[in-house]
């Protein structure tokens, strides 16, 4: 069992196995901890996850708006968290329409611009991705600036029947506008890049000299690039970027560590827990549990997450009423029987939120709990998969903020309102203040608790 120590035991010291985290009782021996005694805030923190090929809107889109509303049928299973998450319709990516099939939506997802038509020589999706740019500006105070998971493996060659790159459909994303974050896709490698090295003494000497290893495969690595095509750059970018991620761990644990904030003690599952299951139900709940503890920890404070990749076909028919694929009955038809499977997919996905919710919200931290002090985007680059709609997305944000974000609500914005308007309002709550990101033409002031989000100042 790795543990990571504080002075005090905290009365939020949690026993965490794999699928399962139980809060310890008050105990006469628990005091506050250190940063709860100091009165420092916790830091906010930002997940994006993404599910593939859409939803049936008339299941998925409430009715009503504003605070009284009823959740519709596919977002039923996250009835015990409705105070805890907003409902937007009525968002856009208007430089997703320049693109046929699903390529054009999902590269550009996090990052609102154009996606570039290509085989796979010239790659662009237009800039940065939202969460890349907190990353870029929160991630020096985490031992990981981020932390970007998947559960399919890149797929690479061309998409014929609308000539973009498949590439695209692997990634949400982006470090630049030509260069994607790898994802990690095994669980085990997850929670050692996580926890391999927390607790243990630091060797000045011994991380040098990886430092120095390290410096000698970067620069043949470079060497190496210049000699291949597009898509075998893109995978050994891939793999260094897991060298990479090693070389900033080092980097941080050689330093005076940044934060005031620290996270409370926890008892860390056994790393063995985390082997790679057969099941994909069982990789989608460990990967979510994962992130929890990646929160918990303060390991990173920028996650993103894709169910699948772009265009997946995965079979749901472990999903009672379901027996065909899901790009397959995305592709509906406006047939009722493909209709009704396609719609128990999408509330399989929100089963999943809801798990992750729950994860969250039974953690406490200061006046509230983790999912308070997140903000944990859901959604997908199309609306009906149809259609390959990229306006009126089917877009959640639950959680917080530390108290900036009004939630329990459905926000019906008017027509063509741009998705990255949301970004840029979830930027400003991470402390990350633009004058615009992508597209946008201004903030979802109704998301806003105004007096906090005017007073707010990003916690280190």
């Amino acid at each position: 069992m790795n543990i990571i120590r504080n002075k005090r035991i905290s009365r939020r010291t949690m026993l965490c196995g794999m699928g399962a985290a139980l809060a310890l009782p008050a105990l006469d021996l628990m005091v506050p901890a250190k940063a709860a005694a100091s009165g420092v805030k916790a830091p906010v923190r930002m997940a994006c996850l993404y599910f593939p090929n859409g939803v049936w809107t008339k299941k998925w889109i409430p009715e009503e708006t504003g605070m009284d509303y009823a959740l519709s049928y596919a977002l039923e299973p996250l009835s015990d968290f409705k105070k805890d998450f907003t409902v937007f319709s009525g968002l856009d990516k208007a430089n997703s329409r320049r693109g046929d099939g699903h390529y054009a939506k999902t590269a550009n997802f996090l990052t609102g611009e154009p996606v570039t038509k290509t085989t796979g020589k010239d790659i662009s999706v237009g800039g940065i991705s939202m969460d890349q740019l907190a990353a870029k500006q929160l991630g020096h105070l985490t031992p990981l600036p981020s932390l970007e998971l998947g559960i399919d493996p890149v797929i690479s060659g061309i998409d014929s029947n609308v000539g973009f790159t498949r590439l695209y459909g692997s990634y949400i994303s982006w470090r630049s506008a030509t260069q994607p974050v790898a994802r990690e896709i095994n669980p085990r490698y997850v929670y050692e890049r996580l926890f391999g090295e927390k607790g243990a003494t630091v060797n000045t000497q011994r991380n040098a000299d990886f430092q120095s290893m390290l410096d000698l495969a970067l620069e043949d690595a470079k060497r190496l690039r210049r000699q291949l095509g597009r898509d075998d750059q893109v995978k050994l970018d891939e793999y260094m970027e897991s060298v990479r991620a090693v070389e900033e761990r080092i980097d941080f644990a050689m330093k005076p560590d940044p934060r005031e904030w620290k996270p409370a003690a926890i008892n860390l599952p056994d790393g063995a827990g985390f082997e790679k299951p057969g099941s994909f139900e069982a990789q989608i709940r460990i990967m979510l549990d994962l992130m929890v503890l990646a929160f918990q920890t303060d390991s990173t404070r920028v996650l993103s997450f894709m169910f699948a990749n772009d265009v997946s076909g995965r079979n749901f028919s472990f999903v009672p009423g379901v027996h065909d694929g899901h790009h397959q009955l995305s592709h509906h038809e406006n047939k009722e029987e493909k209709i009704k499977q396609y719609t128990e997919i999408n509330r399989w996905h929100a089963a999943q939120f809801a798990y992750l919710l729950g994860k969250l919200r039974a953690i406490p931290e200061g006046e509230g709990n983790l999912l308070d002090n997140s903000m944990i985007l859901f959604g997908s680059s199309i609306s009906d998969g149809n259609r390959h709609d990229p306006n009126n997305l089917p877009i959640l944000v639950a959680g917080k903020a530390g108290g900036q974000l009004q939630t329990g609500q459905h926000i019906a914005s008017a027509k063509n309102t741009p998705l990255c308007n949301l970004y840029q309002t979830m930027l400003g709550a991470m402390g990350v203040e633009r004058e615009s990101f992508g597209d946008s033409n201004g903030l979802l002031k109704d998301m806003l608790i105004t007096s906090r989000y005017g007073d707010y100042n990003p916690v280190c």
